[in-house]
């Protein structure tokens, strides 16, 4: 079992920035990828960018390639997505996943809210 909690989110005006933080625990080790999602009101969730624990490579929807950047910190078990110049549009539930057991289990965190407003 993995657990997730994600943390960062909040309210900010169109332009600025904010940092997502996810924690793991458990099962740590048979985490072979992690990434974000968002589902913004009346839509379906989608991927926002995903990273490979093993190797380190990382993977970006085309929109938000040079705005947002996935990262981890090994020590602290964390995986943050830092979003820069961030818009309206950008409000949504972000979503921490983790995919494990090469691939045969999807964890989930519990959603943070994003919203990007003057």
């Amino acid at each position: 079992q993995v657990q997730l909690v994600e943390s960062g989110g909040g309210l900010v005006q169109p332009g600025g920035s904010l940092r997502l933080s996810c924690a793991a625990s458990g099962s740590i080790l048979s985490i072979n990828a992690m990434g974000w999602y968002r589902q913004a009101p009346g839509k379906q969730r989608e991927l926002v960018a995903t990273l490979n624990t093993r190797g380190g490579g990382t993977y970006y929807v085309e929109s938000m390639k040079g705005r947002f950047t996935i990262s981890r910190d090994n020590a602290k078990n964390t995986v943050y997505l830092q979003m820069n110049s961030l818009k309206p549009e950008d409000t949504a539930l972000y979503y921490c996943k983790a995919v494990a057991g090469q691939g045969r289990y999807d964890y989930w965190g519990q959603g943070i809210q994003v919203t990007v407003s003057s």
